[in-house]
Formats: C-alpha cells, structure tokens, sequence
C-alpha cells in the first residue's frame, strides 16, 4: 500500500471511531487519498460541492445543527483559502469544524510548482488548533501518530468548553490513487476500545450563585447553552426573558418579544433598570437592548469558556461558567409590568403589520407563525434576523439558526442546506435576496447528492434593504448605486438553471400554499425598500404612542 492511501484510510477510520458521520468534499487531485477513502467506506454520509466555499458553509451549517464535529476536504493552493470565511463563522460561533487541507510535499513547496501556496496556520488565530500532518512513511509507529493526532483534533474542535474550527494539513507524495497493494509496515487498526485514546475533561466549576432579587432579566443571544435550564429557573424566579429568535428562549410566557421597541423607549428603559441582567450567548441584533445593557449596575455573563466570553458592550461586571438564579420572595409586579407593556406593544406592532400588506416584518412573523412544530427555520444574518426579532411572537417547536458570528452574508445558501441535510424534520430559510445571490453555488447538488427538505423563501427588494434604515440612506446621490445595489436579476430564471420548484408570494394570503412541498425549492416574495423602511418607522412610532396611552 502506497504512503498516502495508508494515511488517508487511517484518517478518515479514525474520524468515524471519534463520532464523526458527515465529510464535505471540494474535488481535487492533491486530495484524491482523502476523496477515495471517504468515498469507500459506507459508515460516512459523503457530500461532494463543486465549489470550495460553498462545501464549507455546508459543512458549517451540518457541524451547526447536528453539534458534533464535520470534516472538511480540499485540494491544495486558493481551494484551502476559500475555505477562510467560513473557518471565521465556526470559530465566532463556535461550530465544531475539521478542516483537512491537502498539501503538497515539502520539497514541492517554494518552488514554483503548480497549486501551491503556503498553507501552514493558513487560517491564523481563527483555528483552535493547528497541526502539519506530515508526509506519510511506510514505518512502524505512523499509524499511532495519525491516529492520537485526529483524536486529538475531534477532541479539540468539539470542546467543551470552547468548540470551533481545527485545521490539518495533510501533505501527500505520489501517487494518490490506491495500487492494489494492502500490505503495510504495521496494523492500520486502531485499538480495541475504539478509538485511539480518550480525553477526559475536567467538569465546570462551581455554579456562581446569585443573591435573590426579584428584578432580574435574563437575556438569552445566538449560541447560548442550556438554555431551557436557565429560562425555567428565571421563570421560577419571575424573571423577564429577552431572547433574540436564534437565542432559543423565545417561548412561555416570560418571554417578551418586543423588548426592542421597549427599550428603544427612553420612559420604559429608566423605570425598568433591574438589580442583575444575566446574559447567555452573543445578543447584537437590538441596539436598543445593548445600549441598555451598558447601564446595567450588575451584569453577569454566563460563558462556557473562561478565556474567550461575549461582551460586546464592555459591560460585564462578573463572568461565570454557570449561575445559579434564585427563587425571590416578594410580589410579581416587576414581572407583570414587563409582560403588560409587551402585550401593549405586541398590539400596536400587529396591527401595524397587519394593515402594511406583503412586507418584510409581516413576512417573517407570520413565517415563524405557520411553520409546523419540529420545523428548523434558517435565517439571513442582515435585515431576515432582524425582522424576526422585532416581529416574531413567542412560540414553541420551532428551532431558529443564523450565522451570527462574523454575520456576514456569505456562504448562507449552503449553510442552511447543511443545516437542512442535519435536520430531522422539515427546514425552511428566510434570506434576501443579496444573500441568495452570493452564494449561487449553494443551490448546486449533483444528481447523487443527498438532498434536503429545504424551502428557501427569498425576500426581494432588489438590492440591500438594511442600509435604507441606516443614515447612508440620506445620501441620496451616490445611496441608490454604492448602497441599495440594485441587480435586476430574476430569481426565476435563476430557479430554473437550478431545477428548483419556483413560486412567488405577491400576498401574505398566497404565504402557506407557497411553502408546501418537499426537496429543495425556492419561493419569492417580492417587496419595496423605502416601504419596508416606512414600516420600521411605524413600528417604532405605534408602540411609542401606544406605551403614552
């Protein structure tokens, strides 16, 4: 047996022993040992994508919702380098990715010679953990190293405490194709247990415990953990829950879902200062919420990882790996307050969109509203996420994702068909049509590619809708063409290059006849920016007049 097939079969046995049953492929021929290995053995579910970063965002949208590490495979030189911004959404979010790049031999390197970069901690402090791999060598005391190495990287990327991207570089010799020869120096098995060996992770500290108070908030953002745990606690102990949609504590009835118009209400944020805001996750949809989290007197943020814990607003005063929330003497008027001014301002928001007709807040609260439970709702970082904060109404059964990291728009399409293909249930996405036209390539599945229940539900205004909300839309010369970005594409055609069902929503009556189906399909909204722009303005405005009243 050649050096690079033995390599490449021991690591990918290796990755399947450690728990992993997903690997994406970008096709290469540096990367032929690893293709061919995965290919061959049926314990992996195999994903091949013509395009690097595409197969990137997929495997970070699979790694996303299943929560257990997915390998990534590439080819030596700029495909390993397409692979980077996904790299930096895993490592902001902390999505457990096992990038394997493949690489050319060391005496190739430098020289000139074709599909060669320096790919050594190519991805810089993005990984957790990097290793070069080395050129394979038909000697005793190989296979161990390989396999202590790949156990190390699962191990690494999975946490806890801090999951997130690994990078090997996998350096090959000539040849890459298997020689029909199965002979070998040593036993390319691992050992009876399993795998190679097992890390054992020393449990958390300490739960930090709270002094009773019944004016607490919990404020749940993207990649919180156990958070079922802490919303049942802060209902026990009448706490207000502020959850943004992807933050997973948006339901029962501590939920207040229009926090962002509360807050944005100067008379509401004073009289509601409370003794302790206990914060999970990253929040950073809402500047009203983190201007209002800057006042905090005692604000505590729970974080897994004791070196690495979200503060965007540089106002943490305690940061624990696990608190404890009291249960509060005393009466519930805190709570009641915070629920009777939510339902005041959830009315004067609905009826808002409720007389606004096919707009882009309306689309995404009656969206998570139709969905059936058990459903995975994949949302676009920029103005899909936003509209679903600010309109979406409390409910169970519905899992909400969003690549919340860095929050960039790349790689969604793929991240959400990665999600999808890791989902039990069917999936849905709510992106704009900026967003869909970036990643294009996600929409490409070859014909023995397994296919996800997705329905892709694209908001259309022809251009970028969140800068008619920022103050670049007073710049009306150069706003329209540096800004709004107007494509004039039509996603039918797009649809149909694809083989993708197409539907368009003109009415939000036409919503739920739309979204019925199965497979990957595509559904249209259509909308204008300047109205949509108007209906924020109406939303704020109503719930302003509505809190005087």
């Amino acid at each position: 047996m050649n050096p690079a097939t033995a390599l490449a079969t021991v690591l990918i046995d290796e990755l399947v022993r450690c728990g992993v049953t997903d690997v994406v492929l970008a096709p290469g021929s540096r990367s032929a040992p690893l293709a061919l290995a995965a290919h061959a053995d049926s314990r992996v579910r195999l994903h091949v994508r013509v395009d690097e970063r595409s197969a990137s965002f997929v495997a970070l949208g699979l790694a996303k919702r299943s929560e257990r590490p997915v390998a990534l495979v590439c080819t030596s030189g700029t495909a390993a380098a397409n692979f980077h911004p996904a790299v930096i959404e895993a490592s902001e979010s902390g999505v457990p990715l096992l990038v394997l790049t493949a690489d050319r031999p060391p005496e190739l390197r430098g020289t000139g010679a074709n599909q060669t970069i320096d790919q050594i901690k190519l991805y810089g402090s993005a990984v957790r953990w990097f290793a070069e791999v080395g050129v394979p060598e038909d000697r005793p005391g190989q296979v161990a190293y390989w396999r202590s190495l790949v156990c190390r990287a699962c191990q690494r990327a999975a946490g806890p405490p801090d999951p997130g991207p690994v990078h090997l570089n996998v350096a090959f010799r000539e040849p890459l194709i298997p020689d029909g020869d199965a002979s070998w120096c040593e036993s390319l098995d691992g050992d009876a247990s399993g795998s190679w060996f097992r890390a054992r992770v020393a449990p958390p500290s300490a739960a930090l415990h709270i002094p009773p108070t019944r004016r607490g908030v919990l404020v749940v953002g993207d990649g919180a953990a156990n958070v079922r745990r802490y919303v049942a606690a802060a209902g026990m102990a009448g706490w207000p829950v502020l959850s943004e949609p992807n933050g997973g504590g948006r339901y029962g009835d501590h939920a207040v879902s229009a926090y962002h118009f509360l807050l944005g209400d100067q008379e509401f944020a004073d009289a509601h200062r409370p003794d302790v805001v206990v914060t999970l996750g990253r929040p950073g949809l809402s500047r009203p919420l983190l201007s209002w989290l800057r006042r905090a007197e005692e604000h505590i943020v729970v974080a897994p990882d004791l070196t690495r814990w979200p503060d965007p607003t540089r106002s943490a005063t305690q940061v624990a790996q696990a608190v404890e929330i009291p249960i509060a003497a005393g009466g519930d008027a805190w709570l009641r307050s915070w629920r009777h001014a939510d339902h005041v301002a959830r009315e004067a928001i609905d009826a808002v969109l409720d007389s606004s007709g096919l707009t882009e807040p309306r689309l995404a609260r009656d969206l998570a509203e139709v969905l059936p439970n058990g459903s995975l709702l994949f949302c676009g970082s920029s103005m899909p996420i936003r509209d679903l904060d600010q309109a979406m109404r409390p409910r169970r059964g519905l899992r909400l994702m969003a690549n919340r990291g860095a929050s960039g728009i790349d790689g969604l399409v793929s991240t959400a068909v990665g999600a999808a293909l890791a989902h039990n249930g069917p999936a849905y996405a709510l992106i704009g049509d900026l967003t869909l036209l970036h990643d294009q390539n996600g929409l490409i599945l070859g014909p023995r590619e397994p296919r996800p229940d997705l329905c892709l539900v694209v908001v259309n205004n022809d251009g970028g809708g969140i800068f008619s909300l920022l103050p670049q839309a007073a710049l009306e010369d150069p706003f329209e063409r540096v800004f709004g970005t107007p494509h004039g594409v039509d996603l039918g055609y797009l649809a149909a290059a694809s083989g993708l069902p197409y539907t368009v929503v003109q009415e939000t009556e036409e919503l739920s006849k739309a979204l019925k189906g199965d497979g990957l399909r595509l559904v249209e909204a259509r909308t204008d920016r300047a109205r949509n722009a108007a209906v924020h303005v109406a939303m704020r405005e109503a719930v302003r007049a509505a809190m005087r009243d």
